[in-house]
């Protein structure tokens, strides 16, 4: 640690606050909170880190600079803000900053009800903000569907409605408005309406749903059917969109859910507010890791960032695990049973539906981002020392030990380059023997990198169990290579993943994307030797008719075989162009052979 730099971590306070480390260029490359600032910094610099980024990140520390807060929250808000001031390298950021929509109740006499994504401090009402753009339409849709309403930008004030300055419009003819421009309506009945709005955009459906039931009757009950079916028709259309709803239980009540998935570079974490007994806002929000953070750590962020984003208010909120994190007034609970508990659960197959989305949007949007991803995944579930770029694939094929070869296939990153790919003909081995086999190939491969300067693999995949894999063992410890390259067998029965010198198979989840790329290796080497071995056999049975016509050699064989690729393009050809092949002499000799065997 430099002088400077320990001067500073000396002097910082033993109270919660946030610190911002800068790099030699006055930068800004992390922000971090901590309940205590002095404890907190001070370890960055005793410990010794197992991630690779923090130890880069703590060799470019060249100056400390640290705000005191009242409380551990106040921290985690200042934190959350001065990332997205600065955007540091190193750490968590966010993939979708973006503007939201928002429902305005507008502060003006008869009161304009609309979607805007520019909120303004001039004392209207704005409710949101709401992840989808569509969500905000439906709802806005279903109040004035129910709530007729001016849509005109007039000034209704007392003074221009009583001197008759405007007049109505087609919305009032065709009963989208009641006129207030013209007095037709009263300030207090177009009040009511906007306090039953009010009501529907928190979720209260059910004071608004009796509220409409006790008008329908008392017009029922004076004869007023016309306008009792234009109240059950505003009661109908209620009822269907609270439907929509996700209904989880009436006792919960103005809650916040929070849950999570990750990879090894981003997190996802779901958010669902639930008021009145149903989800009514949804969202899920992406992070990009910026030193190997732990879920916990991502899902403490998040609750944060949006919290403050869609300004909730709950005093509850539900996580799937304990995260470590105080809110005043705010209880954080983790559910165990019953309609809490599947909330949670809902919450994260939303989280786990959002994660595989992106990953198959990233695969051709963003195949680099994806490549990388795999790498890292594929490194943790086959606990690599490092991320195999480029990996290699090898199978054996023959039948009953006749026409033995073997194929070697080429992956670099996660993608087949078949420029790369090789095809051997096994030449030590007698019969069917696949250990010997394998062992022959691999040595042959990389005996040739090592002569020629070519770069080793950083991952070999043998098709076989564990006879195969000590096969291709051998292989590499006569090349001194044992060590350098990491190798591992797959067994088809049961898709074991073997490793040398372990009995213990691994088993990858049937579904994670490590196991389906060795699969695909898997298969690209067997598809790949197959092909060969039978056109070995095709080529054999060929050689071994045409070499029983007198008079035909070998060499006349191949010019045979490589001008008309089979018997029966040999048989279907005329002497002309036998003779521009093979002259006049054996022409004549094919053509007496094939018509004595017809």
């Amino acid at each position: 640690m430099d002088a400077p730099v320990a001067l500073q971590v000396e002097g910082l306070p033993e109270q919660p606050g946030v610190y911002r480390f800068y790099d030699c260029s006055d930068a800004v490359i992390y922000v971090g909170k901590a309940k205590n600032l002095r404890k907190r910094v001070r370890a960055y610099f005793t410990k010794n880190h197992l991630s690779g980024k923090t130890r880069v990140l703590v060799k470019k520390i060249r100056s400390i600079r640290f705000i005191v807060v009242d409380t551990e929250y106040d921290a985690l808000l200042l934190e959350n803000s001065l990332i997205k001031k600065h955007q540091p390298r190193y750490n968590i950021l966010l993939k979708d900053d973006k503007s939201f929509p928002w429902i305005c109740i507008k502060r003006e006499p008869f009161p304009r009800v609309f979607l805007t994504r520019n909120p303004i401090r001039d004392g209207s009402e704005y409710f949101g903000p709401y992840a989808s753009v569509k969500m905000a339409k439906a709802l806005l849709g279903i109040i004035r569907d129910t709530h007729p309403l001016r849509s005109c930008t007039y000034d209704l004030s007392e003074r221009h409605i009583e001197n008759g300055k405007y007049k109505v419009c087609l919305e009032y003819h065709i009963g989208n408005c009641k006129g207030p421009c013209v007095g037709a309506e009263s300030a207090a009945s177009y009040g009511a309406r906007i306090a039953s709005i009010r009501a529907i955009i928190k979720g209260n459906f059910g004071a608004v749903l009796q509220q409409l039931r006790k008008q329908m009757r008392a017009q029922a009950a004076e004869l007023a059917f016309e306008e009792a079916q234009k109240l059950k028709s505003q009661w109908l259309a209620l009822t269907k969109y609270q439907a929509k709803s996700t209904v989880v239980s009436p006792k919960i009540h103005n809650v916040d859910v929070f849950s999570i998935a990750t990879d090894e570079k981003y997190g996802y974490v779901n958010f669902f507010k639930v008021a009145n007994g149903a989800i009514i806002q949804g969202h899920t929000l992406e992070l990009k890791k910026g030193l190997d953070e732990s879920r916990a750590a991502l899902l403490a962020a998040a609750v944060v960032e949006i919290r403050t984003r869609f300004h909730s208010q709950a005093p509850d909120i539900y996580v799937p695990f304990p995260i470590e994190m105080k809110i005043p007034g705010v209880r954080i609970t983790v559910p165990k049973v019953g309609d809490k508990e599947k909330l949670v659960a809902l919450s994260t197959r939303n989280a786990l539906y959002y994660k595989k989305e992106r990953i198959g949007q990233s695969r051709i949007a963003d195949p680099e981002r994806y490549a990388n991803r795999l790498m890292a995944q594929l490194k943790k579930d086959l606990r690599l020392p490092c991320e195999p770029h480029h990996i290699e694939c090898f199978d054996n094929s023959n039948a009953q030990g006749a026409h033995p070869v073997a194929a070697c296939v080429v992956f670099v990153n996660g993608k087949p380059a078949k420029a790369a790919y090789r095809k051997y003909h096994i030449k030590t081995v007698r019969g069917p023997d696949d250990f010997a086999s394998m062992k022959e190939v691999v040595y042959r491969r990389y005996a040739r990198c090592l002569n020629e300067g070519e770069p080793l693999p950083q991952l070999v995949v043998i098709d076989g169990g564990k006879g195969q894999l000590h096969a291709a063992l051998q292989a590499l410890e006569a090349l001194d290579l044992r060590g350098k390259i990491a190798l591992i067998g797959i067994a088809k029965r049961l898709e074991s993943i073997y490793f040398p010198d372990d009995p213990i198979p691994l088993y990858l989840d049937k579904k994670s994307e490590s196991l389906r790329l060795i699969q695909q290796l898997r298969n690209e080497a067997h598809r790949f030797a197959l092909a060969f071995h039978r056109k070995m056999r095709r080529k054999k049975g060929l050689q071994s008719e045409l070499e029983t016509i007198s008079g035909i050699g070998e060499k006349t064989l191949l010019s045979l075989l490589s001008h008309f690729k089979s018997i029966k393009g040999i048989k279907a050809a005329d002497s002309r162009e036998l003779i521009s092949v093979v002259g006049p002499a054996k022409a004549e000799v094919l053509k007496s052979y094939f018509a004595d065997e017809a």
